[in-house]
């Protein structure tokens, strides 16, 4: 008889989902940046692509380890854009989805290994 299939890790979902909409975040804080003019089209590219870019790598990572401590190091720079650029509502998005991480690593952790104990028991 096969064994039926290990259920999907809820922190890896929760934290890969965090930071994909992240994704969308810097995406879209790109944009507010280059129409409000406050960085050139090259730095803006190259700074907003790369922690695009590194956002949508981290969220692929997180079924590996140390994916959770790359995906908590990546909560670091949207917020330093959010000061650098003196954007508060970057910042306040920022902080949300930093709460956000902390609350998908920490609840998706219990949700595991409260499956982990139900799937021991019975």
């Amino acid at each position: 008889m096969p064994r039926p299939p290990r259920p999907r890790s809820a922190r890896r979902q929760f934290c890969a989902t965090i930071l994909g909409l992240e994704v969308f975040v810097v995406l879209f804080a790109a944009l507010v940046v280059f129409g409000l003019d406050l960085v050139g089209p090259r730095s803006l590219a190259l700074g907003g692509g790369a922690l695009a870019l590194s956002l949508a790598v981290a969220a692929g990572l997180q079924g590996r380890p140390g994916g959770i401590v790359v995906g908590s190091a990546l909560q670091v720079p949207l917020l330093a854009a959010g000061i650098w650029l003196s954007m508060p509502m970057l910042v306040v998005v920022a902080v949300l989805f930093a709460a956000l991480w902390v609350t998908a690593v920490r609840l998706g952790g219990r949700i595991d290994r409260e499956r982990a104990a139900r799937a021991a028991a019975g």
